[in-house]
């Protein structure tokens, strides 16, 4: 039998946009490598089912919207007065509207940067207090492949606008948190199939992939399942004090033909 002790194992760490997608697989990964959670998202009946899956003893549950700055605040404050402890903060929680600059409304512009930019402001802001007394503290920002390459899903450009700015912030926030030992990630994936696009607006999804058919050819990138950045994830928080992957990207690597309407 093996004696193998994952560098996380023990750890405590709050994750945001827990309850399905990259998140949940990113909860799921952690509970595996024997740290706990603790789970934030808006949705009570989806946090139950997902606690569910990595049983109660491994999480905790701080429903809240992380797009207001008190909620986010109280979500932190509640995990670490649950576990004792906080170790690590992975800002997971986004959201992406297909629209162009000409079609989007004020509440989609609005939404997205207060999900992708602000709401990992609050959530950082609330943790760097219990970070700084952590065992290896980590930020993990989770970004997209968008917000670098140019010939990602067309229709996307505010969503992709968003992540770039939070690659800026985590660049800067590293740099603000480093006498304090705590290391900055930035995990940008490729595309992965997850509940992410389940609301959208099915018209303004059509005319975005139409165009980027036509513009970028018939093939894409696919293959990668949420569990992959999950474990890649795991990693960037198993690294050795005193070292920080500033930035991992995880992309496809099976080309297939475009979807089609």
């Amino acid at each position: 039998m093996s004696d193998f002790h994952h560098p996380i194992a023990g750890h405590v760490y709050a994750v945001t946009g827990a309850s399905s997608g990259y998140g949940l697989a990113i909860v799921q990964a952690i509970v595996a490598a024997g740290a706990v959670v603790g789970l934030i998202a808006r949705g009570q009946e989806n946090l139950d089912l997902a606690l569910a899956t990595i049983g109660s003893e491994n999480g905790f549950i701080a429903t809240a919207d992380v797009s207001d700055s008190k909620e986010a605040g109280a979500a932190l404050q509640k995990i670490h007065a649950h576990f004792g402890r906080l170790d690590g903060l992975v800002n997971n929680a986004g959201m992406a509207r297909p629209g162009s600059i000409e079609t989007y409304s004020d509440d989609e512009i609005t939404s997205q940067l207060q999900l992708n930019i602000a709401a990992a402001m609050y959530c950082t802001r609330a943790a760097i207090p219990y970070l700084k007394n952590a065992n290896n503290p980590r930020i993990v920002n989770i970004s997209s492949a968008s917000a670098e390459h140019h010939d990602e899903m067309q229709g996307l450009s505010l969503y992709a606008a968003t992540k770039a700015a939070l690659e800026r912030l985590s660049r800067d926030t590293r740099r603000e948190v480093q006498e304090y030992g705590i290391g900055v990630t930035i995990l940008r994936p490729g595309a992965a199939m997850t509940e992410f696009v389940a609301d959208w607006d099915m018209a303004k999804l059509k005319t975005a992939v139409d165009v980027w058919n036509e513009r970028q050819g018939r093939w894409m990138d696919s293959g990668m399942e949420p569990g992959h950045v999950a474990d890649a994830l795991v990693y960037c928080l198993g690294v050795p004090p005193g070292v920080s992957v500033d930035l991992l990207e995880v992309r496809p690597n099976k080309l297939v033909e475009k979807f089609k309407f």
